[in-house]
């Protein structure tokens, strides 16, 4: 098993830490505003069934890429609280380090890529 400051040094730890902010910054932007234009939808008056269908399948639209956010948010936080704890860049499946690569495309991941593979694999 790795050791807490094996991974990632000060610098790099400081630098996910602030991208992870900007993005849960980004999604807490989007999320108001979906829910925003989800209540513009459910107040709107619809004239007739085709309307109502509509509106029914916009908002509908509208909370389901919210949830898709909600869930990356939820990612995001648990990857701060890592970055806190010192843990953050160890796989929370096997313990050993998660690629940089993979950190750097998904900084989020709370998983290398052979646990995610794993885990979406067993998901399925």
């Amino acid at each position: 098993m790795l050791s807490k400051g094996d991974i990632l040094n000060k610098r790099e730890k400081e630098r996910y830490k602030k991208e992870l902010l900007e993005k849960k910054k980004e999604i807490n932007h989007h999320l108001s505003e979906f829910y925003t234009e989800s209540k513009e939808v459910e107040t709107g008056i619809a004239q007739d069934v085709v309307d109502r269908a509509e509106s029914s399948y916009t908002k509908e639209f509208l909370l389901s890429l919210s949830n898709k956010e909600r869930k990356q948010l939820s990612l995001i936080n648990e990857a701060l609280k890592r970055i806190e704890k010192g843990t953050f860049g160890i796989c929370q499946r096997c313990t050993q380090e998660i690629g940089k690569k993979r950190l750097e495309a998904i900084p989020w991941t709370p998983y290398c890529i052979n646990c995610q593979e794993k885990e979406e694999e067993e998901s399925s």
